[in-house]
Formats: C-alpha cells, sequence, structure tokens
C-alpha cells in the first residue's frame, strides 16, 4: 500500500530543481567568509606578536647600551684650610773646622752648651806654628835693622853727592839699596802679621750665640788645617727659628711677606706658634710646581728643636677656590689616574687628570676637566674612550663643602 502525501511533489516537479548560479554564489561566499575569517585570525595572532617581537628588540638594544650615572664637579673654596709639611731649620748653624795643625789641648764645652759669640770652645797645641812665628819675628827685627841702617848710609851719600864728595853712581846704589831693604822688611811684616793670625786660630771660638750640638774631638786628638771633612764642633742659633715650607702653585699668587700662619710641631694635640712670612722664592719649581716660603718663629724658650717635623696651617682666607670631585669617580688604570666624561651626544671619553689634596671621599682636581663635564660615577672596568652610554635621570652634584684632608 503506498502513501500518498499532498504536498509533495515527485522527483520529476519543478520545486526540486536548483538553480545553478545560486549554487556558485553559494560557495563563492562559503570562500570568502572563510578567508576572511582565516585573515582575521592570522592579523590577529601576527600583529601582536610582530609588536612584541619590535618591543624585545628595542628593550634588547636599549639595555645593550649602559645606563650610567654622573657627577658634575664642583668648584669652591674649602672650609677647612689647607695644612702642609714643613721642616724646622735653626737661624743660623755651622760646622767649626780648625785652621791650625797640631793637637788639641783642651775642650771647654760639650754637646747642648749654650754658648756666647766669642767664647772660647776649645785650645789646639801647635809647637810647629810657635817655631815659624819666633823665626818670623827674629826675620822682621833683623829686617827692620837693616832698614834702619840703609837708611842712615842713604842719607850720608845723598850729603856727600850734594858737597861733590861721592859720585852719583855711589848715591843711586845707596839709594837703591835702602828701598831694598824696605821691601824686605814690609815682607818680613807682613809674614809675621800671617803667622800671628794663624796663631790665633789656635783658640777655637763660636761665631755666633748658640747651641752646640756635635763635639767630634777629644784631648790629644791630631789636628789637620782645613780638613772640611772632619769639623771639630757644630753650632746652631735656634732662637728664631727658619721654617720653610712648599704652597702649591695654585695658592703662591696668595702667599706675601708679612703674613702670620699657625706652626704646628709634632702630633695633632701638639702646641701651635705664630710664624711670620718673611720672604718666598718668587718662583715656582718645574718639578713639584710649588714655591718655597720661609716664616720665621720665636724660640726664646726653647721649645721647638730644629730638625723637627713641623705643619703650617694655612686658613681660608688665603685659600682660592678648588675643583673637586667625589673619589667613585677616578679609574685607576696604568700609571696615570683618568675619569670618565660623557659628552653632549652621550659619547664616552677616557681623560687624564691630576689630583691634589684628598678630603677622605672626594680630592682636588688639578687639571683634566672643568666645571661644566659630566662625570660617571663608579665607571665600569670595560669602560673605553668612544662607549655610546645612557645618562641615567638621577645627577648627583659634588658637595660643595670638603672636609678635613688626609696629612
Amino acid at each position: 500500500m503506498s502513501t500518498t502525501y499532498p504536498s509533495s511533489a515527485g522527483p520529476g516537479s519543478d520545486e526540486h530543481k536548483t538553480d545553478p548560479t545560486q549554487v556558485r554564489g553559494k560557495r563563492r561566499f562559503i570562500l570568502l567568509s572563510g578567508g576572511a575569517l582565516l585573515l582575521i585570525a592570522w592579523v590577529g595572532g601576527f600583529v601582536p606578536q610582530f609588536r612584541q617581537r619590535q618591543m624585545a628588540t628595542a628593550d634588547t638594544k636599549e639595555l645593550a647600551i649602559p645606563a650610567v650615572e654622573v657627577v658634575s664637579p664642583t668648584f669652591t673654596a674649602p672650609n677647612s684650610g689647607l695644612d702642609l709639611p714643613a721642616e724646622v731649620d735653626p737661624w743660623q748653624e755651622a760646622p767649626i773646622y780648625a785652621r791650625v795643625n797640631g793637637y788639641l789641648k783642651s775642650w771647654l764645652v760639650d754637646i747642648g752648651a749654650h754658648v756666647k759669640k766669642d767664647q772660647l770652645l776649645a785650645e789646639i797645641d801647635t809647637p810647629d806654628l810657635d817655631q815659624q812665628l819666633a823665626q818670623a819675628q827674629s826675620q822682621e827685627v833683623l829686617a827692620q835693622k837693616n832698614l834702619a841702617l840703609a837708611k842712615d848710609t842713604n842719607a850720608r851719600y845723598q850729603e856727600m853727592f850734594k858737597q861733590g864728595v861721592v859720585s852719583q853712581l855711589d848715591a843711586d846704589t845707596q839709594a837703591t839699596s835702602q828701598a831694598t831693604n824696605q821691601a824686605n822688611a814690609d815682607a818680613y811684616a807682613a809674614n809675621l802679621r800671617y803667622l800671628q793670625q794663624e796663631v790665633a786660630f789656635k783658640r777655637v771660638t763660636a761665631p755666633f750665640a748658640g747651641i752646640i750640638t756635635a763635639r767630634n774631638v777629644n784631648v790629644g786628638d791630631l789636628i789637620t788645617a782645613n780638613n772640611t771633612s772632619f769639623a771639630m764642633f757644630h753650632v746652631q742659633q735656634t732662637d728664631p727659628l727658619r721654617v720653610y715650607f712648599r704652597v702649591p702653585q695654585e695658592e703662591a699668587a696668595n702667599i706675601t711677606a708679612g703674613q702670620t700662619f699657625d706652626v704646628q710641631v709634632g702630633a695633632e694635640s701638639a702646641k701651635r706658634y705664630p710664624g711670620k712670612v718673611i720672604s718666598t722664592s718668587d718662583a715656582v719649581s718645574p718639578d713639584s710646581r710649588t714655591m718655597l716660603v720661609e716664616l720665621q718663629v720665636d724660640n726664646s724658650k726653647n721649645e721647638i728643636l730644629p730638625g723637627s717635623y713641623a705643619t703650617i696651617s694655612l686658613p681660608t682666607t688665603v685659600l682660592g677656590k678648588i675643583l673637586i670631585l667625589p673619589d667613585n669617580t677616578l679609574i685607576f688604570r696604568g700609571k696615570s689616574l683618568q675619569v670618565a666624561v660623557v659628552s653632549a651626544n652621550s659619547v664616552v671619553q677616557l681623560r687624564d687628570v691630576k689630583v691634589g689634596r684628598d678630603f677622605g671621599i672626594q680630592s682636588e682636581v688639578l687639571s683634566g676637566i672643568t666645571e661644566s663635564d659630566k662625570v660617571i660615577v663608579n665607571p665600569s672596568d670595560s669602560l673605553t674612550t668612544g662607549t655610546t652610554v645612557r645618562v641615567a635621570a638621577t645627577t648627583f652634584t659634588a658637595s660643595p663643602s670638603p672636609g678635613v684632608p688626609k696629612k
């Protein structure tokens, strides 16, 4: 039995016939829709990944450029003055040598003795010189008698020549004899004076008031005249004292005669003495770039010993401004100190610098940089000239008040 569907058409009806154009349109639509979906999916996945790669590349390049912090040098005056090493010398000193040959007869002073000018220090026994003096005295007496006789004889001959008793030749001969005896008498007198002066050196005396700091002779020692390698005594005048120190070239123009500076002798807790500038060398040494300054210090109480170590304190009123940098900017490579300066286009330049005083965490820079330079803090060992760097946002500034300099 067959079932009949009234609403259905048979296989050959027109309702079951499909238009080929519509089929192709549907397929094209499906393909385009699928392609669009694939394109959207590809763009949605690739673009973020591409941007991420670009950001990663940029970050890598940025990280490859080292970031540095820089400091600006400070041009300022120190607030603690300047301490300089000094040398304490006696006002006068002299080694005392023998001027005559002989043997030491006696010495009257020892080391530490305070002597006055021309005070007797020792006596020398000179038997040879004494004999020479006695001989010279006799020769001088004989020469004076011969001269007296020659004068009398010449006077008589000249009178007889006027009377025509003797010839011109005889008169001239006697005049020449008188002149010869006069010359001999003068020579013997000069020799006598010389020996008398030599005999005076038998007494060794102090050339000036001072303190005997060395005695190198004993009784009976053989004394050789003018032996400059052997001093009998050494004497020093210790009041006042001369104190010498060298001031850096930068401060030399600020030192003038008449200024007074504190002189500290010995340890830091030692007493300070006023020293007056009496002269300067008015020249800078090419070796140390410093100027020599001389002070006069009163030592009437004999509290300061010549040869002592001393320190001169220069106040800030006589010091000029200095350029300072933190010590953590200095690069120790080879024989010279260097700093790394960042240019306007962020390129590093290594510069040799010369430092002066050390203030603990800061140092004085004498040459190599200027106040406008940007110096890298804590530079790495691999930093070289020509390296490109990135300056960090924070910029340090050197402290304008350096502390007490190290000694």
